[in-house]
C-alpha cells in the first residue's frame, strides 16, 4: 500500500496535557504513584526508575473496560477513533463554577454564541477552568487567562463543576464520539465516590445546587453517570486536562489522545494534544 507525504509544516501541536510525577494526587481511594530509582549513572553507567501506580492520575484516558467488561480495552480502541476534529467548549463564560452542575443548555447556548456547530462524530472537550488549581505544572497562558490559578487539591478534586444524567443521553443523541474535561473526572464530584469521602460537604453542594443529592445524583441509578451510562455505548474520555489548552477555546480544532498500547488496560497515562495551524 502506497501513502503520500502529508505536509505538516504549518501545524503547531500544542501540549494539553498534564504532568505526571511522583506527587501527582490520586483520586478519592486510590494509591499514589511510587517512583524509585533502580540504577544510578554514577555507579551502573544509566540512570533507570521502577514506577508503581494506578492509572487515574495525571491526564489519562479510561476505556470503556473500565466500568463495563467487554470492553474495549485501551488496546482495543483503533489509534484513528483516538485522533479527529474536536469543539472546545468554554463554560467559565457562563459562571459555572464550585460545585455547579451543567448540562445540554449550555453547549446549545455555546453554539448559538460561536455559530459553531457541535456535529456527529465531534470529539467534545470541556474547559471548566478547574485545571488551574491542580498541582502540576501550568502553562505560561493558564496564569494569564486564571490570576487566581495555584496549587489547591481541594477545589481540584471536590468543587469542579459537572454534569447529570441527562447530560449523557444528549451525548448519546448528539452522536459525539468521545469527552475530553480538564477536571479531574467527567462526573460531578459528588457523583463519584468523593460523596463516601466527603459528607461533611454535603450539605454545602446541596445549598450550591439547590437540591438535595439523591435528586441531582440518584444512586445508584445514576452513579458516575458519565461513566456508567457512555461507555457501554463506546463513548470514553480524557480526564485531567490541562497545559495549553486556553490558547485553543472556543474553537473547532483536531486534537488526539496517545496512550500506550495497553493490552488488557482500563485506562492508560496519555499525551492530549491539538493540531492547529500557526
Amino acid at each position: 500500500m502506497a501513502f503520500d507525504l502529508f505536509d505538516l509544516r504549518g501545524c503547531r501541536v500544542l501540549d494539553l496535557s498534564q504532568n505526571f510525577s511522583m506527587d501527582s494526587p490520586p483520586f478519592a481511594y486510590y494509591d499514589g504513584p511510587t517512583i524509585k530509582w533502580v540504577k544510578k549513572i554514577a555507579f551502573e553507567g544509566v540512570n533507570a526508575q521502577h514506577l508503581s501506580t494506578t492509572n487515574h492520575i495525571a491526564t489519562h484516558l479510561d476505556s470503556p473496560l473500565h466500568f463495563y467488561d467487554p470492553g474495549p480495552d485501551i488496546s482495543g480502541i483503533p489509534i484513528e477513533r483516538l485522533v479527529g476534529p474536536a469543539c472546545i467548549v468554554d463554560l467559565q463564560q457562563f459562571g459555572i463554577g464550585d460545585y455547579d452542575i451543567y448540562g445540554p443548555q449550555h453547549f446549545e447556548e455555546w453554539e448559538r454564541r460561536t455559530g459553531i456547530r457541535i456535529e456527529p462524530d465531534d470529539i467534545l472537550v470541556i474547559h471548566t477552568g478547574y485545571h488551574a488549581y491542580y498541582n502540576e505544572d501550568w502553562s505560561p497562558h493558564t496564569k494569564e487567562r486564571h490570576p487566581d490559578a495555584a496549587p489547591d487539591l481541594p477545589r481540584s478534586f471536590l468543587r469542579h463543576p459537572g454534569p447529570r444524567a441527562e447530560f449523557c443521553e444528549w451525548v448519546l443523541d448528539r452522536k459525539i464520539r468521545w469527552l475530553a474535561v480538564d477536571a479531574i473526572s467527567t462526573d460531578h464530584p459528588f457523583n463519584t465516590k468523593v460523596r463516601e469521602a466527603r459528607r461533611d460537604l454535603i450539605p454545602e453542594v446541596e445549598r450550591k445546587i439547590g437540591m438535595a443529592l439523591e435528586e441531582a445524583f440518584p444512586w445508584p441509578r445514576d452513579y458516575q453517570a458519565t461513566h456508567t451510562k457512555l461507555f457501554p455505548r463506546g463513548v470514553f474520555h480524557v480526564e485531567n486536562v490541562g497545559g495549553d489548552i486556553d490558547l485553543v477555546l472556543n474553537r473547532r480544532v483536531w486534537v488526539g489522545a496517545f496512550p500506550f498500547r495497553f493490552k488488557g488496560g482500563e485506562a492508560a497515562f496519555c499525551r492530549f494534544v491539538a493540531f492547529v495551524r500557526e
